[in-house]
């Protein structure tokens, strides 16, 4: 089957999926990456290695016209990780689906990953979905790949998870059998949309427990939390801790050694292992 794929690096196993499936790739709409936590230097590599053409605009109902022109109605656009909603491809392509990290319909939204973690979920999964065109994430359901979290979960491991189970969709049930799919698709019923995250989201919150704050942390990872430390703001990549009985407010800075600093939480310390007074989107990059 032809397929445009729309979408980064992000959900790219998606990509690479469906070509070790046999489908044939047409065309790329991914967008400009910042290189730090956007990237699509793999899927723009698949879209070169295959000699289709790259779109870095938004995807508007001409495009998909004029692709449906040079293809076929048959074409399948599958989007994983792209930004704008999309429109315009009922009555133009027989299939359009998005793959969506998340188990749904809980997650809808721009990246659910953080709250998952931050919530303590005890499963997830990757959905692929009909493409809604009045909704992000609300289509009817055409496979899932569902997973354990374990307790001590972070970022880094549930994405590559998520980016693995993308891939077996994309191997599999969509990859395989997406016309059988496609006519017995599931409803989704009522759901959860988690919006993007804030500051206040990423701010650790040191009057609670060393479990909780430890698990922000791991919930955002590279992506950074933000620790108040006395009348400076940093932004924190890594921690540790333990549980101690202590007499300290919350929120003090009870020691330093070199680039750590141990601060009281409710029940004990967390160590600061790794932060930085600058985000990470603000330091100088080499090759950039």
């Amino acid at each position: 089957m032809k397929f445009a794929f729309a979408g980064i690096d992000f959900l790219g196993t998606v990509f690479d999926g469906l070509i070790e499936a046999g489908w044939t790739p047409v065309k790329l709409f991914t967008r400009p990456c910042d290189g730090i936590y956007d990237h699509n230097d793999g899927v723009v590599a698949q879209a070169r290695r295959h000699r289709i053409p790259i779109q870095l605009s938004r995807l508007l109902p001409d495009d998909i016209e004029r692709m449906a022109r040079e293809h076929g109605r048959d074409l399948a656009l599958v989007v994983a990780g792209y930004p704008w909603l999309v429109r315009g491809w009922h009555g133009r392509l027989r299939y359009a689906l998005n793959i969506h990290p998340s188990p749904l319909p809980t997650g809808r939204g721009p990246y659910p990953l953080f709250r998952a973690i931050a919530e303590g979920y005890e499963s997830w999964g990757v959905t692929a979905h009909v493409l809604a065109e009045q909704g992000f994430d609300t289509g009817d359901i055409l496979a899932q790949d569902l997973f354990p979290v374990t307790p001590r979960e972070s970022h880094e491991s549930l994405l590559v998870k998520c980016q693995m189970a993308a891939r077996r969709l994309a191997l599999g049930p969509v990859g395989r059998d997406l016309p059988e799919r496609w006519r017995r698709p599931e409803p989704q019923g009522d759901g959860s949309y988690w919006p993007r995250v804030t500051d206040a989201d990423r701010t650790l919150d040191f009057r609670q427990d060393v479990e909780a704050v430890l698990r922000r942390v791991r919930a955002f990872g590279r992506i950074e939390t933000i620790a108040r430390i006395g009348e400076n703001r940093v932004y924190v990549a890594e921690a540790e801790g333990w549980p101690e009985a202590h007499r300290h407010a919350p929120g003090t800075v009870v020691h330093r050694h070199r680039r750590q600093v141990a601060v009281a939480a409710r029940d004990g310390y967390v160590l600061l292992t790794r932060w930085s007074p600058v985000p990470l989107s603000e330091v100088p990059h080499l090759g950039r």
